[in-house]
């Protein structure tokens, strides 16, 4: 069964109320965004979506999560710094949105657009005769990542989480079309696929910095967090390239991708120990990039133990935040377990 069929397949018991009403409703709701954004011009559905969610996102409760997180992460920056920050990511992940619809369009003429630096690396990566690995974040407009096989006529298959509704799921991939390779379920139907692509030779692409509750621990800006190891495990069975993409977005509709430097790893006969290793440098290339432009990362993910609980003591605290004061105790927990570098 090919991955378009899988998505019209539920994978779980869904109740009638999901098939027939929420589901249908939702759908119709992304289609009519889509539609709406698609009729304007790139430059102004970047700008009018940017606009939009930097006004109504900052004021969402879930961006107590993003403040937690710059607190924990940049422990140097005042309240008003990490607010500033949170509006300008809340611009960026806007402008995301309202660029989506265009998503096969950008594809298609990406070099009226998107910078492409190191293309060679990706070159090298296609003609070597072996599997490779490209991974980056949920940062810049993400989605351009995967265009950077353009400049090598590469396929890369993606690794995923699919979208709960399946309607809204064939939207997202009649979006992504362009980009040649196959679209690859989290977990163990989308591994065989994984499996089959890499014994042939295929390359892969994944997005990396998001918790993964049965992965590893690794120090992320200092704290251990819960890592996803499909990365460091694959690379090490196939000894393969592994290659980081920065996404960039320059200004407005506008995108730098660059293919840096293959990571260089090792096998010591310790498995466990070999893959953490690896996803230490692959954090380290994520945090340098995040330190670098904070307000294009998506600060709203849970990526640390405490994100939850702490978040929701930060939303509790708001009236000292919005004072300019950051609540002692938790700043003071939020600190505490850091790895020394």
């Amino acid at each position: 069964m090919s991955s378009d069929q899988d998505i019209f397949v539920y994978r779980t018991r869904k109740s009638a109320f999901d098939r027939f009403v929420r589901y249908p409703l939702e759908f119709v709701g992304a289609v009519f965004f889509c539609v709406i954004f698609r009729v304007m011009p790139l430059d102004l559905a970047s700008a009018v979506c940017g606009f939009l969610v930097r006004h109504i996102g900052p004021r969402m409760k879930v961006s107590w999560v993003a403040r937690y997180n710059m607190m924990k992460a940049f422990p140097e920056k005042t309240p008003a710094e990490i607010d500033g920050l949170v509006v300008k990511m809340w611009d960026n992940m806007g402008r995301t949105f309202g660029e989506y619809p265009h998503l096969r369009v950008l594809t298609r003429h990406y070099k009226k657009r998107i910078e492409i630096v190191h293309p060679e690396r990706l070159q090298q990566l296609a003609d070597d005769g072996k599997p490779g690995i490209v991974f980056s974040a949920h940062i810049g407009n993400w989605e351009m990542s995967s265009v950077s096989s353009r400049a090598a006529d590469l396929e890369y298959h993606r690794i995923y989480r699919f979208a709960n509704n399946p309607l809204v799921e064939w939207l997202f991939t009649y979006f992504r079309k362009d980009v040649k390779g196959e679209l690859l379920p989290k977990g163990k139907a989308g591994m065989k696929r994984i499996v089959k692509h890499m014994n042939e030779g295929g390359h892969l692409a994944l997005l990396i910095d998001q918790k993964m509750n049965d992965g590893i621990s690794v120090p992320f800006f200092g704290f251990e967090a819960m890592t996803t190891p499909a990365l460091a495990r694959l690379a090490m069975k196939y000894d393969c390239p592994v290659v980081p993409i920065r996404s960039e977005r320059l200004k407005g509709a506008h995108y730098r991708l660059t293919a840096q430097e293959a990571l260089c790893f090792e096998k010591t006969g310790d498995a466990k120990a070999d893959s953490r290793a690896l996803m230490i440098k692959a954090n380290k290339v994520l945090e340098r990039w995040i330190r670098e432009k904070p307000e294009q990362w998506l600060w709203v993910h849970k990526r640390w133990p405490d994100s939850n609980m702490g978040s929701m003591r930060l939303y509790k605290d708001r009236k000292l935040w919005k004072q300019g004061i950051k609540p002692p105790e938790l700043f003071k927990e939020s600190q505490e377990g850091r790895v020394p570098e």
